[in-house]
């Protein structure tokens, strides 16, 4: 990494995509969604902005998570919200690009690394790593990753949920499963329709789940 270039973490999620910068902590937090013209293919808008368009728009324009199961399922979509973020965490005129550092779930692929890294330069980025998103949650939770004893984390994701073991600073054991917590968590718009008869969007979903939601029961 050069000494000169700022320096980035980003949380590439199905749901949200968090931006971190040391020495100010997270400064954006913004849904993994971009809006597109269907009649010139235009990204017309990424983040909040577009997610305010979900079940809005005209049938010319759709909103879309370019992101399935934790990973790259639109390469060129991608790729533009990349370089929305990395603008909007640096602005427009920085005169340095940044070192970025990606979080990817446990079980991702050589390729599927690959393309992360790819997609991360080609949106602006100096330099590009990806780190397994277990590690990253140890970390963060202030888990002594480095001791020789295991410890296990459950990463529980939009997309995916990885469960890993964790002992002197490596991944022992993982796996990833296709169960995440947007499928566990009612109400999502068809379970609405279904038991109340009220048809509701995606944003409504979310604002209720974030209004009544709670881990304790």
């Amino acid at each position: 990494m050069s000494i000169f270039s700022p320096k980035l973490g980003i949380d590439l999620g199905t749901a949200n995509t968090l931006v971190f910068l040391p020495g100010k902590g997270i400064i954006l937090n913004e849904p993994t969604v971009v809006a597109i013209s269907e009649v010139d293919k235009r990204v017309l808008a990424v983040g909040v902005e577009a997610k305010e368009m979900v079940g809005r728009t005209p049938e010319s324009i759709v909103a879309y998570r370019p992101m399935k199961d934790g990973v790259i399922a639109d390469y060129r979509v991608t790729e533009a919200m990349l370089r929305y973020f990395i603008d909007k965490a640096l602005g427009k005129f920085s005169l340095f690009k940044p070192d970025v550092m990606v979080s990817v779930p446990a079980g991702v692929t050589s390729t599927e690394r690959r393309a992360v890294i790819e997609a991360a330069i080609r949106a602006g980025a100096k330099n590009a790593y990806v780190v397994k998103e277990p590690i990253l949650a140890a970390i963060g939770a202030g888990i002594p990753i480095q001791e020789a004893r295991g410890h296990m984390v459950v990463d529980i994701g939009g997309g995916t949920t990885d469960v890993a073991v964790i002992s002197l600073g490596g991944i022992v054991s993982s796996t990833s499963s296709n169960a995440p917590a947007i499928r566990w968590m009612p109400p999502s718009p068809d379970y609405v329709k279904k038991t109340f008869n009220l048809a509701i969007g995606d944003h409504m979903a979310e604002n209720i789940k974030i209004a009544i939601g709670s881990a304790i029961q």
